[in-house]
């Protein structure tokens, strides 16, 4: 059956244009290259057209994201696009997509993960150094929170700034002004882009774990135009599907966000999926850390319920088992439950209200 409704989705598809959505900064275009390169080596036939446009996170750029108090600010404008029927798919960094999506959206696919770790880049000046061989009270940019607080903690030593711009322009400001010794930023993006010659240091999980997401392409669609829904879902990368399930339960549960310090860890290993999740002050004097694990082999060799039309938090994830992708829900929030009995709460409340009044 599932072969039928691919062909049919195949068909359908061939005889219309695929609009894309993106956001116009050069990575955002560059990693929507990469969607539609792999669209167009799975559907040769069919059309696609990229439509880019500026979002609210685009075009604010003097105040620091955790300030700003919006859920999607770089995806609003790319979903308004999406219900209008202006675009057919967008493709996001899966780490900016809000636990919980718009009525009607779901993310159809999950393309296989990037290098979720952050990169520290140094300023010229300072070649050849780390975060640990930086002068005391070198200032260091970065505009998250989650970054900041494990890094206050990790480098005491150091100072940290906010930073705000598209990649190209905070490089730009690290390498022509000397307000920054250095600044931490994805090491996807860097990759993405072809310059991991820029990357100083590659930030380990001991110091200095990611983002919910951080990492992965998500294509978001609408839940009712299951031809387009079929066509993305040929882009799903298994192991990335359930990590970021497991990731984005975790993160839901704790009803965190880009406001409050909370950072992870996954990894897949012969059938067990791990999570690691933290909170953090906005200090990092404070924090929580746990790790569980969950089987996600399969109940049975013949095991093909992956057509089902079900959202785990926000992720329709055609093809892949979906007691799996229950399996990685729960996990995330049975992590976050464990964290909050701990008192996860607190500590995310008070690094909320510090970063209100700040």
């Amino acid at each position: 059956m599932s072969g039928a409704r691919n062909s049919a989705a195949h068909n359908e598809n061939s005889s219309r244009i695929i609009r894309v959505g993106t956001r116009k900064s050069q990575l955002a275009r560059t990693q929507t290259g990469f969607v539609t390169d792999m669209l167009k080596q799975c559907y040769p036939n069919t059309q696609l057209e990229i439509i880019a446009m500026t979002t609210t996170g685009d075009k604010i750029l003097d105040t620091a994201l955790s300030k700003i108090g919006e859920k999607s600010l770089f995806t609003k404008e790319l979903e308004t696009a999406l219900e209008k029927n202006e675009v057919d798919l967008v493709v996001h960094s899966l780490k900016d997509l809000p636990t919980t999506l718009p009525p009607g959206f779901t993310i159809g696919a999950i393309c296989k993960r990037e290098i979720p770790f952050d990169a520290a880049v140094l300023h010229p000046s300072h070649a050849g150094k780390s975060l640990d061989t930086l002068p005391e009270r070198s200032v260091v940019g970065t505009s998250s929170l989650r970054r900041a607080a494990q890094l206050r903690r990790r480098f005491p030593h150091l100072e940290f700034k906010d930073i705000r711009g598209n990649l190209n322009t905070r490089l730009k400001k690290l390498d022509e002004k000397n307000d920054y010794s250095a600044i931490v930023l994805a090491a996807a993006g860097l990759r993405r882009m072809g310059w991991e010659n820029r990357i100083s240091q590659i930030l380990q999980p001991e110091d200095c774990m990611y983002a919910v997401g951080q990492g992965a392409l998500g294509v978001e669609v609408r839940m009712n135009d299951t031809a387009v829904l079929d066509m993305v879902s040929a882009l799903n990368d298994t192991e990335t599907v359930l990590r970021c399930i497991a990731e984005r339960s975790f993160m839901k549960h704790l009803e965190g966000g880009c406001s409050v310090p909370v950072a992870v860890h996954s990894a897949v290993n012969e059938n067990q999926l791990y999570l690691t999740g933290a909170v953090y002050s906005l200090d990092g004097s404070d924090s929580l850390k746990e790790t569980m694990q969950t089987s996600i082999s399969p109940q049975t060799q013949d095991e093909d319920r992956g057509d089902d039309d079900v959202q785990h938090v926000g992720v329709t994830a055609k093809k892949i088992p979906q007691h799996s992708q229950i399996a990685a829900e729960k996990l995330g929030m049975h992590l976050a439950n464990l964290l909050l009995s701990k008192g996860a709460k607190e500590i995310l409340t008070v690094a909320r209200q510090l970063n209100d009044a700040r």
